[in-house]
C-alpha cells in the first residue's frame, strides 16, 4: 500500500502539478485509510492496494461518519480514493476501482443571501451621478437586479438586444440558450443616461455594440462586473455580496409579491423547474421573519429573540 502511495503522490506532483495542500490532504486521507484497515483484526501486517474491496471502503466511511466526519469531508476522502484507485488501474497495479460504485454523501446547499428589499433599492443609489463611470455602474446594477440576468448574459447584451418601447431585454445563457425577458423603466432610463453620457464612435453605437463598456471603451468583463457590485454593496450593513446575489433577490422578490413560480423559471432560464423551487424557501424564511417582528404573539411574553432557522415542510 506505501509504495502505491508514493507512486500516486509522485503522479499528482509531476504529471498533475497539483498544489502542496491538495497533495497533503490526498497523501493524508490515503494514510488515514491504511490506518483504518491495520486495526481491523483480520488485516495482515503489510495490506495491498489491489486487496482492498468495496466493503473496506465502505467501512472505512463509516467509521468516518461515527466520528462525526462532515458530509463535505467523507466527500472529499471518497474523492481521493476515487483518483487514487484510477490512478492504480491505468497503472495496471489494480484491476478495478473499488470506489467507484459507492455514491458520495448528499451535501447540504446553504441558501443564497438575498437582500432585503431595502438594501436592494440602497445598493441602486450608491453610485450617483457623478460621472460616466458612475451612471455606468447605476445603469448595470439596475439591469442585473430588474432582470436577473446572470453575469455574463448581462455583459452580453448588445444595443440592439434592447427593446426599450416594449421594455424587453435579449439574453443570451447557458449552452447558447436565449431568451427574452421585462427589464424596467427604471432600469431603461438608467442605460439611456449613461449611453447619452459617452463620447461614442459611430462604431460603437451599432446594434452589435455592448451596452456596457469599461474606460477603454471595451465590453465589461464579468470579473470587472463582480468587483463593481462588491464595492458598492460593501457599504450595506449586511457587507459585499456577490453579483448572483441580485438574481437570488430578483427572484425571491417577485415571488414575495406574488409571480408564479413557472413565470420566473422562463425568466430565469432555468431548464427544470426544481431549480426555481429553492426560492420558495427563501420567501418563506422573510415571510417567518415579518410573522415574527409583526405579530403581537409569534414569541413567548418576554422574549425579543426571533426564531434562527425558518425551514418550510
Amino acid at each position: 500500500m506505501e509504495d502505491a502511495i508514493r507512486a500516486f503522490v509522485s503522479f499528482l506532483e509531476v504529471e498533475r502539478n497539483a498544489s502542496r495542500e491538495t497533495i497533503r490532504s490526498y497523501h493524508s486521507d490515503l494514510r488515514q485509510l491504511t490506518r483504518f484497515l491495520h486495526r481491523t483484526e483480520s488485516a495482515p501486517r503489510s495490506i495491498r492496494a489491489d486487496h482492498v474491496s468495496t466493503e473496506d471502503i465502505r467501512a472505512y466511511l463509516h467509521w468516518l461518519d461515527r466520528k462525526g466526519e462532515k458530509a463535505s469531508s467523507l466527500a472529499r476522502k471518497l474523492a481521493c480514493l476515487r483518483s487514487f484507485y484510477r490512478f492504480l488501474v491505468r497503472e495496471g497495479t489494480a484491476q478495478k476501482n473499488p470506489a467507484e460504485d459507492i455514491r458520495s454523501p448528499r451535501l447540504p446547499k446553504p441558501l443564497p443571501r438575498v437582500l432585503t428589499k431595502d438594501d436592494a433599492n440602497a445598493l441602486m443609489e450608491f453610485p450617483g451621478e457623478e460621472s460616466s463611470l458612475s451612471l455606468r455602474d447605476r445603469a448595470l446594477l439596475e439591469t442585473l437586479y430588474s432582470t436577473g440576468a446572470r453575469v455574463s448574459e448581462a455583459v452580453g447584451i448588445n444595443l440592439g438586444d434592447l427593446h426599450q418601447a416594449q421594455g424587453l431585454v435579449h439574453l443570451r445563457g447557458k449552452g447558447r440558450k436565449e431568451r427574452v425577458v421585462p427589464i424596467g423603466e427604471v432600469a431603461i432610463q438608467a442605460i439611456r443616461e449613461y449611453r447619452t453620457s459617452l463620447k461614442l464612435s459611430a462604431l460603437s453605437r451599432q446594434p452589435t455594440a455592448p451596452v456596457f463598456l469599461n474606460h477603454r471603451g471595451g465590453r465589461l468583463t464579468t470579473r470587472s462586473v463582480a468587483r463593481i457590485v462588491s464595492r458598492y454593496s460593501s457599504r450595506l450593513a449586511g457587507g459585499a455580496v456577490s453579483p448572483h446575489a441580485l438574481r437570488h433577490s430578483y427572484a425571491t422578490h417577485l415571488l414575495d409579491e406574488g409571480a408564479d413560480l413557472r413565470s420566473i423559471q422562463e425568466m430565469l432560464g432555468h431548464a427544470s423547474l426544481s431549480t426555481t423551487q429553492k426560492y420558495t424557501h427563501l420567501a418563506a424564511d422573510q415571510l417567518v421573519a415579518v410573522y415574527d417582528r409583526a405579530h403581537p404573539r409569534a414569541r413567548p411574553a418576554g422574549s425579543a429573540t426571533p426564531r434562527k432557522d425558518h425551514k418550510s415542510s
